[in-house]
């Protein structure tokens, strides 16, 4: 197929290019509203208990874990009466408002008084609780606090919460990928022309970019009409989109100038880059889309969503790689070749051939020092604990994060760190047991109260009226009340005290602490079947493509000793603080979502370029005698060649990354940093230290395979090359 393609696209190339502008206009209007239709939400796992309790509450009482929080501050005291002024007109609002479930605040709830002020007394929380999911609340929250936030005669006011954090997460976002976008494309461009010495060379991979980029926002829009999508699938997406369009324009050029170095023309040497090229983009992208799908089987809409999005990208990466670059060097090529080809000069007298040979005959001398870099680099994992991210992940500028500091610094009662309990069944509707229970609750160190049907209990004792609302037939709602961080080791504690307390009826567990739990156990049994997933299928693509059993494993091996070293690094930057956590705020422990996305996405790049390594030395071993002397000539020729363009692949797509890295939410400067880390190490430390060192020592066996099946492998290949 990619032979046909090539074909068309040489004798055609204009045909090719009007269509590809035709559908570039086209992806641009489908596109254009794609990121009015994402969710800035997806880090649960919809059949966990924190859902099931969630869903419960909505239903039966309509009550949501969403809430917009308002801060109402005077220096006069939020009791005064100008504040009290303000509130009201704010409550007022609320309570006409369909889209608003239920509010409190101390200016209408008088048992509440205490826990919904500051120990100072100077600012007053009005908390309303919002319907809808977490596409439709964030909006609403945008909306209502527009319409309050401000600062009026000595009164300020200013939002915050779950459902406002959304609302500025998913703003930051969109503004963090139109400024990388504006900044990175051009550097790109300039760091093409000076590796490959010519304008127009550099100009084709940054035309494949950004058709990628847009396209991308297209395939986003179109998965938006089936599932549920997360807003950092619009970063993560283009990102990968942009980064793997150049990587793989890079290397058909690469191969097309060294075909011309050798004195093909220009047709020869298109037909021929893509045939050799072709197959290494086609394996590649596979190898990628593999680790992209392997969020699929977490049970968190953000991954999956992700994941989606990634495999579609990645394979609108490579129909542009196998159409649009062989078009536009049918059109241009012959004037990126003006000046002399690096390409064309021998592999024996490159700097990467010198460094692979050096390698060969001291490998244990090279290779030992970089393992124990890379595992002392990994060790911060040992200590990596697993947090469901808040307003934090937002500079401490946002809004959301200013509040929500508020609340952790100056009130006794954490407003989002409330627990809800759900009973149900028998015994949910005996208020005589329902009041027991929550006495025994309100015994638990740190529950300030505990409000239910049957009464508000504080320390062992009724201190107040229950809320008839509070329970229905068949179910009932109890809320406890606590000064702790939800997010903290400490609030996970307490959950487990209050689960441990005897409960009249069935019972479900919602509210932030539970929701982290279920976070961290979706994430935990999700690991192990992604693992295998992308091992196994791994192995057998590099098992078809090379013929050997030896080099797939030694590629997972070297990728997940990578990948150690890149997370251990970002645990101890931005989990333990270190390097003032690369300006983001620390907060002891790492989104969920984070280690999935960092494994995911970097082992995929890192197989794309030891697909493109493998490749090449596959390529050198079968044309050569097959002796152990062979083996290492085939290592270094192949580095030599394809090595120069996964450094400088490696460097673009760094550059690429970089954008996601200065992004001002904490999760993907997180996910960018590791990324770079993970693209360079790969790039550097692997490639061109353990990759020729560890196949120095295996010598001819690199190439071992079971005779059986040979066979199969040659069928495989025969097959490729003949469709490619």
């Amino acid at each position: 197929m990619i032979t046909r393609l090539t074909e068309f696209a040489i004798r055609a190339p204009k045909t090719v290019l009007a269509l590809a502008a035709l559908a570039f206009v086209l992806f641009g209007v489908i596109g254009s509203s794609a990121s009015e239709r994402l969710s800035a939400g997806g880090y649960l796992d919809p059949a966990a208990e924190s859902a099931q309790a969630g869903e419960i509450l909505a239903a039966d009482f309509g009550l949501s874990s969403m809430q917009l929080i308002f801060a109402i501050e005077s220096a006069s005291g939020a009791m005064e009466s100008r504040a009290t002024v303000v509130a009201g007109e704010i409550i007022d609002d609320l309570k006409a408002d369909p889209r608003v479930e239920s509010v409190v605040a101390p200016w209408s709830d008088a048992q509440i008084t205490a826990q919904l002020l500051s120990r100072d007394g100077r600012i007053g929380l009005v908390v309303a609780t919002l319907s809808g999911n977490d596409n439709e609340v964030q909006h609403t929250a945008e909306e209502i606090a527009a319409r309050h936030v401000r600062d009026i005669d000595g009164v300020t006011v200013t939002a915050g919460g779950q459902a406002m954090a959304l609302f500025e997460i998913s703003a930051q976002a969109q503004r963090d990928i139109l400024l990388a976008e504006a900044i990175v494309v051009p550097l790109t461009f300039l760091l093409l022309v000076w590796f490959l010495r010519s304008a127009v060379a550099a100009a084709i991979p940054v035309v494949v970019g950004i058709f990628a980029i847009v396209g991308t926002t297209a395939v986003l829009f179109l998965l938006t009409l089936i599932t549920e999508l997360s807003v950092f699938a619009l970063n993560v997406a283009t990102a990968l989109g942009l980064a793997l369009a150049i990587d793989y324009s890079l290397l058909i050029i690469g191969r097309y100038r060294e075909e011309v170095g050798r004195g093909r023309d220009q047709t020869t040497a298109i037909a021929i880059a893509m045939r050799n090229g072709g197959r290494a983009i086609l394996y590649s992208g596979i190898t990628v889309t593999i680790a992209l799908l392997g969020m699929s089987l977490f049970p968190m809409m953000l991954l999956k969503s992700i994941g989606f999005a990634g495999a579609a990208v990645v394979a609108l990466s490579i129909v542009l790689a196998i159409t649009c670059v062989p078009a536009l060097l049918a059109v241009f090529g012959s004037r990126i070749n003006r000046k002399p080809l690096q390409e064309s000069t021998a592999a024996e007298s490159t700097p990467l051939y010198r460094v692979a040979v050096a390698v060969q005959r001291r490998p244990a001398l090279f290779a030992l020092p970089v393992l124990a870099v890379l595992l002392l680099a990994g060790a911060p994992i040992a200590g990596l604990q697993i947090g469901l991210s808040d307003d934090r992940v937002l500079p401490e500028s946002a809004e959301a994060h200013r509040v929500g500091d508020l609340l952790r610094e100056r009130f006794d009662q954490n407003a989002t760190g409330t627990v809800h309990i759900v009973l149900s069944g028998p015994g949910a509707n005996d208020n005589s047991s329902i009041g027991s229970y929550a006495t025994a609750l309100s015994l638990v160190p740190d529950v300030r109260a505990v409000v239910s049907s049957a009464g508000v209990f504080a320390g062992g004792q009724s201190v107040g009226p229950g809320d008839p609302r509070a329970a229905t037939h068949y179910t009932a709602h109890l809320t406890v009340m606590t000064p702790l961080d939800p997010y903290s080791p400490e609030a996970r504690k307490q959950l487990e005290t209050l689960r441990n307390v005897d409960a009249p009826a069935d019972s479900l567990f919602g509210g932030l602490a539970q929701q982290t739990d279920d976070a961290a156990t979706g994430i935990v049994s999700g690991f192990p079947k992604t693992l295998a997933w992308i091992a196994i299928t791994t192995f057998v693509l590099l098992f078809l493509l090379t013929g050997s059993v030896l080099l797939p494993l030694k590629a997972l091996a070297l990728n997940v000793l990578s990948l150690a070293a890149t997370f251990g690094a970002t645990v101890w930057i931005f989990q333990d603080g270190h390097l003032g956590g690369l300006g983001t705020t620390t907060t002891g422990y790492t989104g969920p979502s984070v280690p999935v996305l960092v494994f995911c996405i970097a082992f995929g790049l890192s197989m794309d370029y030891e697909v493109f390594l493998l490749t090449r030395f596959t390529e050198e071993w079968r044309n050569s005698g097959r002796t152990r002397a062979d083996s290492d000539a085939a290592v270094a020729i192949g580095l030599a060649r394809s090595g120069r363009v996964v450094t400088a692949a490696a460097a673009l797509m760094a550059l690429v990354f970089a954008g996601i890295a200065t992004s001002g939410v904490s999760l993907m400067r997180m996910l960018g940093f590791g990324l770079i880390l993970a693209v360079l190490v790969d790039a550097t430390l692997i490639r061109m230290i353990l990759v020729p060192a560890l196949m120095r020592v295996a010598g001819t066996w690199n190439w071992w395979a079971p005779r059986r099946s040979r066979s199969i492998v040659e069928k495989v290949r025969v097959r490729a090359e003949a469709g490619s």
